[in-house]
């Protein structure tokens, strides 16, 4: 059974269980960003190039921590959202409730306006803590919602967790009976850096075109797994075991599946100070996976990827990257690996490396309609604090050149407190489509005040 670990006290006077410390040791790494001048926070208009609507609060609540005592912990705040964009510009938020220990959902019209009188639990297990979603809105089935999370379930190894899923068939109004998709006592969910340092939140859903599910999730114990779903999140394959090891675990994967049913999968390795990431991919929804094969090979620590395909059939891959290792600074990188290839581009530095005291992590990368990508990470106001604030950049020319980071309007307001996510950085906040539209959600912890999850609107122009 899992504790509060000896290291929690060096970083912060709030008790918290081992998990955060994988996140928080990132931060004191040298996960560093932005400083925080009162400039840098502006609720323009429009920054670089997006016109962003003022922060809509999805929830709040109290912003109370206790000591770690697993299912039995007291816990007062909101935290983990994710979102998705569906039908007629949607936004579909999920988000963790820690006093009721379940998942939540709520969707808002492009106007922001809320389309229930009251948000949906989804996860429904009062008992034990359910967090850190991913959320897909099918193509094709505008009633639809597929929910994949980590649920802290002890049975009967050192470490809790399992991997869950359920759907929605009447546009979120209400959510069928959770599915254990994992069922083991390897600790689910978890993406292990170290020993003692891990984050949860390690796992990642997606839909290919043709309508099958595909959800993938990393163990504590080190195995990357990975199951689908022909028929509509009814039935679950057996997980595959994909690549990780108990010496060599995998941690953050991310999927992505093209226009001809291609799944492609990426990830990082922890015990490693010099890991790079790992990819793979299958052609057939039901052969096996490619051997895995690293890309952007260094000697630095590469970790978080996020993979996404642009209706070109390029690959596009962000993430992050510490080049002195695990417990340094990292900035956010990205390479594409074009339709008709088998190999990545030269990674390039798209956060700004120019200023010491500045540096970024854990982003989430998006493409819409006309190959436009989007990129949004976690930004830091020094070594020794959690972050503060969303930076985003985006490239209209197919990953050629991005334009310089610029800070999510709001989203680093000072009042508001951190960033949450205390489980683990390891997010998905980032949705877009077609249209041009972002939506993007984040939480923040004021500690002994208040908690709260937002949501911000943005607009490209991108038609």
């Amino acid at each position: 059974m899992e504790g509060r670990p000896a290291l929690a006290e060096w970083f912060s006077p709030m008790p918290r269980p081992r998990f955060w410390i994988g996140l928080f040791l990132l931060a004191g790494l040298g996960v560093l960003a932005w400083s925080s001048s009162p400039s840098a926070d502006t609720h323009s208009p429009s920054t670089r190039g997006v016109a962003w609507s003022d922060p809509v609060q999805v929830a709040t609540g109290e912003a109370y921590m206790g000591p770690w005592r697993m299912n039995e912990s007291d816990w007062r705040f909101v935290d983990d959202p994710t979102v998705a964009l569906g039908r007629k510009d949607t936004a579909g938020v999920v988000w963790t409730d820690h006093v009721e220990q379940d998942l939540y959902f709520q969707a808002y019209a492009p106007d922001r306006t809320p389309l229930r009188s009251s948000p949906v639990n989804v996860s429904r297990t009062p008992d034990t803590f359910s967090w850190l979603p991913r959320m897909v809105f099918p193509t094709g089935r505008p009633d639809t919602v597929y929910v994949l999370w980590q649920e802290i379930i002890f049975s009967g190894g050192t470490h809790g967790g399992e991997a869950m899923f359920a759907r929605s068939l009447n546009g979120g109004r209400s959510f069928q009976e959770p599915i254990n998709l994992s069922q083991s006592v390897a600790g689910d969910g978890k993406g292990r850096l170290t020993q003692e340092i891990w984050d949860n939140g390690s796992l990642d859903l997606t839909v290919g075109p043709e309508g099958t599910i595909y959800a993938s999730w990393t163990e504590y114990e080190g195995r990357l797994l990975l199951c689908r779903s022909p028929d509509t999140g009814a039935h679950f394959s057996a997980p595959v075991h994909v690549a990780g090891t108990t010496i060599r675990p995998a941690r953050g994967p991310s999927l992505a599946v093209d226009s001809t049913g291609t799944l492609h999968l990426a990830w990082a390795v922890g015990e490693d100070s010099a890991a790079d990431i790992r990819y793979s991919h299958s052609t057939d929804p039901w052969s096996a996976l490619a051997p895995p094969r690293t890309v952007a090979e260094s000697e630095g620590h590469s970790d978080a990827p996020s993979l996404a395909v642009a209706p070109s059939g390029t690959l596009h891959l962000a993430y992050g990257e510490s080049p002195s290792g695990p417990f340094h600074q990292y900035h956010v990188r990205y390479t594409r690996s074009p339709p008709g290839t088998d190999s990545f581009t030269t990674s390039t530095a798209i956060s700004d490396r120019a200023q010491p005291d500045r540096g970024a992590h854990f982003p989430t990368l998006r493409v819409s309609d006309r190959d436009t990508l989007h990129v949004l990470w976690e930004r830091y106001p020094n070594r020794s604090d959690r972050p503060r604030g969303l930076a985003y950049t985006t490239s209209t020319d197919g990953g050629r050149t991005f334009e310089a980071a610029s800070v999510v309007p709001g989203s680093a307001t000072p009042e508001h407190g951190f960033n949450g996510s205390q489980q683990g950085l390891l997010m998905e906040k980032l949705a877009v489509n077609g249209n041009g539209d972002l939506a993007v959600v984040n939480s923040t912890f004021d500690r002994g005040n208040a908690s709260h999850v937002w949501l911000y609107r943005g607009q490209t122009g991108d038609h």
